[in-house]
């Protein structure tokens, strides 16, 4: 059976689908709702919840230690008060689907894992979440590749923190939350000690099993990528470099430029041009399927190159400097 563990801080958009869509997996036996020093309504949603759903506890923090970033004190806050032998992490912002948690007990069976995580749907509606989050997830799926992943011969590891299973006796012997305390990127960090230590770990798309919406504004997707992306990519001067290089949309503002001040070109440059143009459209709409994500995405392929690009550097430049806001509160970035 499953304790689930959802930090919360200011989700009174999102918390009571969570806790009903967690409601509904029999295999979770308890709901463990940590509420963060919340300053919305998501206390008073979550007294209205307790009221109706049987198994919801809710923890109250009420001052963040030292040295710990508030998601991870949560989510250990979490933890010491279930009781189960699976602990379930999920997002405020996620909303499992009918069987998810059947579904993730069935893939630590198959594989043989002690952690299982999936990479939930996208919810996209706004025109810049549809621009930016299939190139983010595409651009992730080629640096974290759910089949290196789950080899149990290489090192490669990753997690989603929207939804991260771990069984209870791997989560204490690497030190659980406590070990990433200060991580912004604490599910990664979570899913490399783990099979550091020996251990199987199974990571795989979402589709029919979790479905989230990230961010609802504009600022609130700025700096929610921005706090992450560039380690997300590397963490160095040089994969930044790297993943600028291989994403900028070069020859498309080249030819812009070509065009605007000559006022033409010739006809092989333009075939040329259109010949490259053609194989990157091909190449994302390729990545854009592997992803299941609409083909209509294509279409955005020249401004997303230009946002993810914007994103990156900026999140560059916050990890230069040291910190990185999120909710509220200042974290010191770039943590190993």
């Amino acid at each position: 059976m499953i304790s689930a563990i959802v930090p919360a801080r200011n989700e009174e958009a999102n918390i009571a689908r969570a806790v009903e869509s967690l409601d509904g997996q029999p295999q979770v036996r308890e709901i463990i709702v940590v509420n963060d020093q919340s300053s919305d309504r998501t206390a008073e949603i979550l007294k209205e919840l307790v009221a109706c759903v049987e198994k919801l506890r809710v923890i109250e923090i009420s001052a963040l230690p030292v040295g710990w970033v508030g998601k991870n004190f949560a989510a250990a806050t979490g933890a010491k008060a279930a009781t189960e032998d699976w602990l379930l992490f999920v997002d405020a912002d996620t909303q499992l689907l009918p069987g998810a948690a059947w579904r993730a007990l069935e893939d630590a069976d198959e594989h043989a894992a002690v952690l299982v995580s999936y990479s939930p749907e996208q919810v996209m509606e706004t025109l810049t979440e549809e621009i930016l989050i299939p190139f983010v997830y595409t651009r992730l799926a080629e640096r974290f590749s759910f089949e290196r992943v789950n080899d149990p011969a290489l090192p490669d590891a990753a997690a989603n923190g929207q939804f991260l299973m771990i069984r209870r006796d791997a989560y204490e012997a690497i030190g659980g939350h406590e070990a990433v305390r200060a991580r912004v990127l604490e599910d990664v960090a979570l899913a490399r000690m783990v099979k550091a230590s020996g251990r199987n770990i199974f990571f795989g798309p979402g589709q029919g099993i979790a479905r989230t919406r990230m961010y609802r504004t504009f600022g609130a997707l700025w700096q929610g990528w921005t706090k992450n992306l560039y380690e997300l990519m590397g963490g160095t001067p040089w994969s930044f470099a790297r993943e600028i290089l291989e994403t900028f949309p070069w020859l498309e503002i080249v030819l812009l430029i070509c065009w605007l001040r000559l006022g033409g070109l010739p006809a092989i440059l333009i075939l040329a041009l259109a010949t490259v143009l053609a194989s990157n459209h091909l190449r994302y709409a390729r990545d854009l399927r592997r992803n299941r994500y609409p083909l209509s995405i294509i279409q955005f392929y020249m401004p997303a190159g230009l946002l993810y690009a914007c994103v990156l550097t900026a999140s560059a430049w916050k990890h230069f400097r040291g910190s990185v806001a999120w909710k509220g509160r200042r974290y010191p970035a770039g943590t190993r």
